[in-house]
């Protein structure tokens, strides 16, 4: 059981690490014949990151930038969550609130990554003619399974 619960507070360590990672880097959408990226803050070339974002639907963006902040913040309180409950909680009771709080982070990335590949993933939206999905893209959709394990995870759990 041990095993167990450190297995899934390392995991979810991992996730909030990869989270934070994908929502700061600016590689979600790659061009292939240009050096260059677009991410959620900035497009970036070789040389140089610039502020001018170049994608076409200005609200689609903030949404999927909110909703990943939103992830982040979840995937941290869960967490936080989790450890206090570790603590605290008397042995045969489940890990409710920490569950249910990783859900609602499942849930963030769910949304904000379904926006952006709506809108930007085909590569239409960035301006680029012949583009490839980057790093902070597919790291996004491994944290979107890592979550969603992890709350189902903490909901089946009981403490002994």
């Amino acid at each position: 059981m041990l095993v167990l619960l450190a297995g899934i507070f390392v995991v979810h360590i991992a996730t909030c690490i990869m989270l934070f990672v994908s929502t700061i880097a600016n590689v979600w959408v790659v061009s292939d014949s240009a050096q260059s990226s677009v991410g959620l803050w900035k497009n970036c070339t070789n040389t140089s990151c610039d502020e001018g974002l170049s994608y076409s639907g200005e609200d689609a963006l903030k949404a999927v930038q909110a909703f990943m902040i939103l992830s982040i913040i979840f995937s941290v309180i869960s967490l936080v969550v989790f450890v206090f409950q570790l603590f605290t909680m008397e042995k045969g009771n489940r890990f409710f609130l920490s569950g249910a709080t990783m859900l609602v982070c499942w849930l963030c990335i769910l949304v904000g990554v379904s926006i952006y590949t709506h809108h930007y993933a085909s590569g239409s939206g960035t301006g680029y003619s012949s583009s490839h999905h980057g790093y902070s893209f597919i790291l996004t959709w491994i944290c979107f399974c890592f979550s969603f394990v992890i709350g189902i995870l903490y909901l089946v759990l009981r403490k002994k």
